[in-house]
Protein backbone atom coordinates (compact mmCIF):
# COMPACT_ATOMS: atom_id res chain seq x y z
CA UNK A 1 0.00 0.00 0.00
CA UNK A 2 1.45 3.37 -1.02
CA UNK A 3 2.06 6.06 1.58
CA UNK A 4 0.02 9.25 1.76
CA UNK A 5 3.03 11.44 0.76
CA UNK A 6 3.62 9.36 -2.32
CA UNK A 7 -0.06 9.67 -3.22
CA UNK A 8 0.07 13.48 -2.77
CA UNK A 9 3.16 13.78 -4.96
CA UNK A 10 1.53 11.66 -7.59
CA UNK A 11 -1.59 13.85 -7.49
CA UNK A 12 0.49 17.03 -7.62
CA UNK A 13 2.49 15.72 -10.52
CA UNK A 14 -0.67 14.88 -12.42
CA UNK A 15 -2.13 18.33 -11.70
CA UNK A 16 1.05 20.11 -12.82
CA UNK A 17 1.20 18.14 -16.03
CA UNK A 18 -2.42 18.97 -16.77
CA UNK A 19 -1.84 22.67 -16.11
CA UNK A 20 1.24 22.74 -18.36
CA UNK A 21 -0.75 21.17 -21.12
CA UNK A 22 -3.37 23.89 -20.80
CA UNK A 23 -0.64 26.62 -20.72
CA UNK A 24 -1.53 28.03 -17.30
CA UNK A 25 1.76 27.18 -15.55
CA UNK A 26 4.83 29.20 -16.53
CA UNK A 27 7.75 27.21 -17.77
CA UNK A 28 11.03 27.80 -15.88
CA UNK A 29 14.05 29.09 -17.74
CA UNK A 30 16.75 26.44 -18.11
CA UNK A 31 19.81 26.92 -15.90
CA UNK A 32 22.15 26.38 -18.87
CA UNK A 33 21.57 27.83 -22.30
CA UNK A 34 22.90 24.65 -23.89
CA UNK A 35 19.91 22.72 -22.54
CA UNK A 36 17.59 24.58 -24.92
CA UNK A 37 17.34 23.26 -28.49
CA UNK A 38 14.46 25.47 -29.67
CA UNK A 39 15.32 28.82 -31.30
CA UNK A 40 11.95 30.35 -30.45
CA UNK A 41 12.29 29.49 -26.75
CA UNK A 42 15.88 30.75 -26.67
CA UNK A 43 14.76 34.15 -27.92
CA UNK A 44 11.95 34.05 -25.35
CA UNK A 45 14.39 33.49 -22.50
CA UNK A 46 16.59 36.29 -23.82
CA UNK A 47 13.67 38.73 -23.79
CA UNK A 48 12.79 37.58 -20.28
CA UNK A 49 16.33 38.32 -19.07
CA UNK A 50 16.21 41.77 -20.68
CA UNK A 51 12.98 42.58 -18.84
CA UNK A 52 14.52 41.49 -15.52
CA UNK A 53 17.58 43.63 -16.17
CA UNK A 54 15.39 46.65 -16.95
CA UNK A 55 13.44 46.17 -13.73
CA UNK A 56 16.56 45.89 -11.58
CA UNK A 57 18.22 48.86 -13.30
CA UNK A 58 15.16 50.94 -12.40
CA UNK A 59 15.44 49.78 -8.78
CA UNK A 60 19.15 50.55 -8.46
CA UNK A 61 18.59 54.22 -9.32
CA UNK A 62 17.31 54.73 -5.76
CA UNK A 63 20.33 55.68 -3.65
CA UNK A 64 18.30 55.29 -0.45
CA UNK A 65 18.39 51.50 -0.67
CA UNK A 66 21.67 51.38 1.20
CA UNK A 67 25.16 50.43 0.16
CA UNK A 68 24.74 46.65 0.61
CA UNK A 69 21.44 46.44 -1.29
CA UNK A 70 22.86 48.56 -4.12
CA UNK A 71 25.89 46.28 -4.37
CA UNK A 72 23.66 43.18 -4.43
CA UNK A 73 21.46 44.65 -7.17
CA UNK A 74 24.50 45.58 -9.23
CA UNK A 75 25.87 42.03 -8.88
CA UNK A 76 22.50 40.57 -9.94
CA UNK A 77 22.39 42.83 -13.00
CA UNK A 78 25.88 41.80 -14.06
CA UNK A 79 24.96 38.14 -13.55
CA UNK A 80 21.88 38.55 -15.77
CA UNK A 81 23.97 40.29 -18.42
CA UNK A 82 26.40 37.38 -18.51
CA UNK A 83 23.46 34.97 -18.80
CA UNK A 84 22.04 37.07 -21.64
CA UNK A 85 25.33 36.75 -23.44
CA UNK A 86 25.17 32.97 -23.12
CA UNK A 87 21.65 32.92 -24.58
CA UNK A 88 22.69 35.18 -27.45
CA UNK A 89 25.55 32.82 -28.24
CA UNK A 90 23.13 29.88 -28.10
CA UNK A 91 20.76 31.68 -30.50
CA UNK A 92 23.60 32.05 -32.98
CA UNK A 93 24.36 28.34 -32.63
CA UNK A 94 20.69 27.52 -33.35
CA UNK A 95 20.80 29.61 -36.52
CA UNK A 96 19.32 32.83 -35.17
CA UNK A 97 20.57 36.45 -35.48
CA UNK A 98 23.72 37.70 -33.75
CA UNK A 99 22.39 40.19 -31.21
CA UNK A 100 25.89 41.11 -30.05
CA UNK A 101 26.54 42.84 -33.37
CA UNK A 102 23.13 44.34 -34.11
CA UNK A 103 21.96 45.00 -30.54
CA UNK A 104 22.23 48.48 -28.93
CA UNK A 105 24.90 49.36 -26.42
CA UNK A 106 24.13 49.24 -22.71
CA UNK A 107 23.21 52.82 -21.69
CA UNK A 108 22.46 54.35 -18.32
CA UNK A 109 19.60 56.67 -17.36
CA UNK A 110 21.48 59.69 -18.76
CA UNK A 111 21.97 58.08 -22.15
CA UNK A 112 25.69 57.50 -21.63
CA UNK A 113 27.40 54.18 -22.07
CA UNK A 114 27.59 52.28 -18.82
CA UNK A 115 31.11 52.47 -17.37
CA UNK A 116 32.81 49.30 -16.31
CA UNK A 117 36.09 47.63 -15.52
CA UNK A 118 37.08 44.31 -17.09
CA UNK A 119 33.52 43.41 -18.05
CA UNK A 120 31.93 44.35 -14.71
CA UNK A 121 29.60 47.33 -15.12
CA UNK A 122 28.12 49.76 -12.61
CA UNK A 123 24.58 51.11 -12.80
CA UNK A 124 22.69 53.92 -11.10
CA UNK A 125 23.66 54.53 -7.49
CA UNK A 126 26.44 51.92 -7.73
CA UNK A 127 28.58 54.47 -9.58
CA UNK A 128 28.60 56.68 -6.45
CA UNK A 129 29.68 53.95 -4.02
CA UNK A 130 32.94 54.41 -2.07
CA UNK A 131 35.88 53.26 -4.14
CA UNK A 132 33.89 53.14 -7.39
CA UNK A 133 33.88 56.81 -8.32
CA UNK A 134 37.70 56.91 -8.15
CA UNK A 135 37.88 54.20 -10.83
CA UNK A 136 36.27 56.41 -13.45
CA UNK A 137 37.57 59.84 -12.50
CA UNK A 138 40.07 60.87 -15.13
CA UNK A 139 42.98 63.06 -14.16
CA UNK A 140 42.93 66.46 -15.86
CA UNK A 141 45.45 66.74 -18.67
CA UNK A 142 48.62 68.65 -17.78
CA UNK A 143 48.68 72.26 -18.97
CA UNK A 144 50.36 72.76 -22.30
CA UNK A 145 53.87 74.13 -22.01
CA UNK A 146 54.43 77.51 -23.58
CA UNK A 147 57.13 77.88 -26.16
CA UNK A 148 59.99 80.32 -25.75
CA UNK A 149 58.48 82.61 -28.36
CA UNK A 150 55.14 82.77 -26.52
CA UNK A 151 56.85 83.64 -23.24
CA UNK A 152 58.95 86.36 -24.88
CA UNK A 153 55.80 88.12 -26.11
CA UNK A 154 55.01 89.41 -22.62
CA UNK A 155 58.57 90.50 -21.68
CA UNK A 156 59.08 94.25 -21.88
CA UNK A 157 60.76 97.02 -19.90
CA UNK A 158 58.34 96.52 -17.01
CA UNK A 159 59.53 92.90 -16.66
CA UNK A 160 63.09 94.09 -15.93
CA UNK A 161 61.91 96.92 -13.65
CA UNK A 162 63.10 99.77 -15.86
CA UNK A 163 59.89 101.77 -15.41
CA UNK A 164 59.20 101.14 -11.74
CA UNK A 165 60.01 104.75 -10.86
CA UNK A 166 57.88 106.36 -13.56
CA UNK A 167 54.73 106.34 -11.46
CA UNK A 168 56.33 108.67 -8.88
CA UNK A 169 55.40 106.43 -5.97
CA UNK A 170 58.48 104.29 -5.40
CA UNK A 171 61.12 107.06 -5.13
CA UNK A 172 59.40 109.03 -2.28
CA UNK A 173 58.86 105.80 -0.38
CA UNK A 174 62.52 104.85 -0.75
CA UNK A 175 63.68 108.31 0.38
CA UNK A 176 61.42 108.21 3.41
CA UNK A 177 62.61 104.73 4.30
CA UNK A 178 66.23 105.81 3.95
CA UNK A 179 65.67 108.79 6.27
CA UNK A 180 64.06 106.53 8.85
CA UNK A 181 66.99 104.11 8.74
CA UNK A 182 69.55 106.93 9.07
CA UNK A 183 67.64 108.49 11.97
CA UNK A 184 67.39 105.11 13.71
CA UNK A 185 71.12 104.49 13.27
CA UNK A 186 72.03 107.95 14.60
CA UNK A 187 69.77 107.59 17.63
CA UNK A 188 71.21 104.14 18.34
CA UNK A 189 74.78 105.51 18.13
CA UNK A 190 73.94 108.40 20.47
CA UNK A 191 72.32 106.09 23.00
CA UNK A 192 75.36 103.79 22.95
CA UNK A 193 77.66 106.78 23.29
CA UNK A 194 75.76 108.11 26.31
CA UNK A 195 75.77 104.64 27.88
CA UNK A 196 79.54 104.33 27.29
CA UNK A 197 79.22 101.19 25.19
CA UNK A 198 81.38 102.55 22.33
CA UNK A 199 85.17 102.32 22.42
CA UNK A 200 87.34 105.45 22.28
CA UNK A 201 88.65 104.70 18.81
CA UNK A 202 85.14 104.37 17.36
CA UNK A 203 84.08 107.59 19.08
CA UNK A 204 87.10 109.46 17.76
CA UNK A 205 86.54 108.24 14.22
CA UNK A 206 82.90 109.27 14.32
CA UNK A 207 83.75 112.74 15.69
CA UNK A 208 86.59 113.49 13.26
CA UNK A 209 86.04 116.44 10.98
CA UNK A 210 85.33 115.85 7.32
CA UNK A 211 88.54 116.46 5.36
CA UNK A 212 86.48 117.41 2.33
CA UNK A 213 84.40 119.99 4.16
CA UNK A 214 85.10 123.63 3.24
CA UNK A 215 85.11 126.04 6.19
CA UNK A 216 83.93 129.61 6.09
CA UNK A 217 87.40 130.92 7.04
CA UNK A 218 89.04 129.38 4.01
CA UNK A 219 86.27 130.78 1.85
CA UNK A 220 86.90 134.32 3.18
CA UNK A 221 90.69 134.09 2.85
CA UNK A 222 90.92 133.00 -0.75
CA UNK A 223 87.59 133.86 -2.21
CA UNK A 224 89.03 134.87 -5.58
CA UNK A 225 91.51 131.98 -5.82
CA UNK A 226 88.92 129.37 -4.73
CA UNK A 227 86.41 130.70 -7.20
CA UNK A 228 88.99 130.08 -9.91
CA UNK A 229 89.81 126.60 -8.62
CA UNK A 230 86.32 125.37 -7.81
CA UNK A 231 84.64 126.85 -10.82
CA UNK A 232 85.65 126.07 -14.34
CA UNK A 233 84.35 127.25 -17.60
CA UNK A 234 80.70 128.28 -17.72
CA UNK A 235 80.46 128.18 -13.91
CA UNK A 236 80.75 124.36 -13.62
CA UNK A 237 82.21 123.17 -10.27
CA UNK A 238 85.67 121.57 -10.31
CA UNK A 239 86.63 118.71 -8.01
CA UNK A 240 89.99 118.83 -6.24
CA UNK A 241 91.92 115.52 -6.31
CA UNK A 242 93.70 114.57 -3.07
CA UNK A 243 96.01 112.06 -4.79
CA UNK A 244 98.64 112.75 -7.52
CA UNK A 245 97.01 112.39 -10.92
CA UNK A 246 99.32 111.88 -13.96
CA UNK A 247 99.01 114.27 -16.84
CA UNK A 248 98.04 113.28 -20.36
CA UNK A 249 101.66 113.42 -21.53
CA UNK A 250 102.83 111.10 -18.74
CA UNK A 251 100.10 108.63 -19.57
CA UNK A 252 101.12 108.62 -23.26
CA UNK A 253 104.80 108.04 -22.36
CA UNK A 254 103.87 105.15 -20.05
CA UNK A 255 101.76 103.54 -22.77
CA UNK A 256 104.59 103.97 -25.28
CA UNK A 257 107.13 102.31 -22.97
CA UNK A 258 104.71 99.43 -22.33
CA UNK A 259 104.19 98.96 -26.08
CA UNK A 260 107.95 98.88 -26.69
CA UNK A 261 108.45 96.25 -24.01
CA UNK A 262 105.70 94.07 -25.50
CA UNK A 263 107.28 94.30 -28.98
CA UNK A 264 110.73 93.46 -27.61
CA UNK A 265 109.38 90.41 -25.77
CA UNK A 266 107.54 89.30 -28.90
CA UNK A 267 110.20 89.75 -31.62
CA UNK A 268 113.60 90.06 -29.87
CA UNK A 269 115.54 87.05 -28.69
CA UNK A 270 116.77 86.61 -25.13
CA UNK A 271 120.39 87.24 -26.17
CA UNK A 272 119.45 90.50 -27.88
CA UNK A 273 117.49 91.65 -24.86
CA UNK A 274 120.42 90.82 -22.58
CA UNK A 275 122.83 92.78 -24.80
CA UNK A 276 120.48 95.74 -24.79
CA UNK A 277 120.28 95.66 -21.01
CA UNK A 278 124.11 95.53 -20.75
CA UNK A 279 124.40 98.48 -23.11
CA UNK A 280 121.97 100.48 -21.04
CA UNK A 281 123.93 99.63 -17.91
CA UNK A 282 127.22 100.78 -19.46
CA UNK A 283 125.60 103.99 -20.67
CA UNK A 284 124.10 104.59 -17.28
CA UNK A 285 120.51 104.57 -18.50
Amino acid sequence: MARNSEKAMTTLARWRNSQMEEGKVKERRPYLATECDNLHKAEKWRRQIISEVSRKVAQIQNAGLGEFRVRDLNDEINKLLREKGHWEQRIVELGGPDYKKVGPKMLDSEGKEVPGNRGYKYFGAAKDLPGVRELFEQEPPPPARKTRGEMMKFIDADYYGYRDEDDGVLVPLENEHEKNIVAASVSEWKSKKEAGLLSEEVTKEMEEDDIYAVTQDSESEGEDDESKETEGEEGQPRYVAHVPVPSQKEVEEALLRRKKMELLEKYASEALIQQGNEAKTLMGL
